[in-house]
């Protein structure tokens, strides 16, 4: 295995409150391992808050620090964690300090919800990114600009970020991978029985049925067109042409592998890319109507009833 030249990696991983403690112990442990099986401490990491004081993790552990953002000591990528909310004390110090960081040309990443902040810092213009599934729909209409592809993680340039969980361990994967080879990567994909290490191609997910792998690889790009045209929905004589199949042979893959037809496939995608607008955005309903395809705003709210229960407007007053 060869060994870069550098003397050595540091990470700074910049935690506010309620931010996921998963992704944060992904991300360290991956590196933690490295060291293990390079037999020595090339990559380490510091913990910022905003003053420097402990952070409460979404599970309710403090988490200690060893600097504020007043005080950053140099770093090769500070990745900023977040979890259950963007909102928190000392936040417009995030921001002045992940702008700082930037402007230095300083390598910036994110982990989970992570990219909301650095995008409010104006650190991810002309970058592509991710961000975790259910924040994606509320990140897009807040930041239409800014290319969000919805894979499990994204490197560009100086910008690292993922969608938070497993996909930490995703990314510093490849991060290990371009510093010492695939032997390492695997190495530490093995230590954590990471079954298998996923790309950047990779989509975090398709829509109701998180796990296509093993199914048709039509159908996979048949939902994957669906879930990236919810506001003009395809018709089912597009959707069949794009995988060169018949319409009644796109009817037939869909009852085998998912039990319902295209067209309630479909209509599932845009409703619930609806409950995450009205969940994350103050945009009215009728806007979130339009975003996901309905002309109509009495049969978008007919059709939100029969599939969760409620109307749109309840599920706009209701708090997460």
């Amino acid at each position: 295995m060869s060994e870069p030249q550098s003397p050595g990696r540091q990470f700074a991983f910049l935690l506010v409150d309620k931010f996921s403690m998963f992704s944060l112990a992904a991300a360290i442990d991956a590196v933690r391992s490295a060291n293990r099986l390079l037999g020595h401490d090339f990559y380490s990491w510091t913990t910022v808050s905003a003053d420097g004081d402990a952070v409460m993790a979404s599970n309710g552990l403090p988490i200690k620090i060893d600097y504020s953002v007043a005080d950053i000591p140099p770093a090769d990528i500070l990745f900023v964690c977040v979890g259950l909310t963007t909102e928190f004390n000392g936040k417009s110090k995030v921001l002045g300090a992940l702008r700082n960081w930037g402007r230095r040309g300083g390598a910036l990443g994110a982990l989970s919800v992570g990219s909301y902040l650095l995008a409010e810092a104006g650190q991810l213009e002309g970058h592509r990114c991710t961000i975790h599934w259910e924040n994606r729909a509320g990140f897009m209409e807040r930041f239409p600009e800014i290319d969000c592809t919805g894979n499990v993680f994204e490197i560009d340039r100086k910008r690292y970020t993922c969608a938070g969980g497993t996909t930490s361990i995703d990314l510093m994967l490849e991060i290990l991978r371009r510093d010492f080879g695939s032997a390492l990567a695997n190495g530490v994909a093995n230590q954590f029985q990471h079954e298998r290490i996923r790309s950047a191609g990779d989509r975090q997910r398709v829509g109701p049925e998180r796990d296509l792998t093993g199914k048709s690889e039509k159908l996979r790009k048949i939902v994957e067109l669906m879930a990236d045209n919810l506001d003009e929905p395809y018709s089912a004589v597009e959707l069949a042409k794009s995988a060169k199949l018949s319409v009644r042979q796109v009817e037939r893959l869909f009852l085998r592998h998912l039990g319902m037809t295209p067209g309630r496939y479909y209509m599932r995608l845009r409703l619930e890319r609806a409950r995450e607008l009205l969940r994350q955005t103050n945009m009215p309903i009728l806007d979130v109507a339009i975003a996901t395809g309905f002309t109509s705003h009495s049969y978008f709210a007919q059709s939100y009833r029969l599939q969760f229960g409620r109307p749109p407007s309840e599920e706009r007053r209701t708090t997460y």
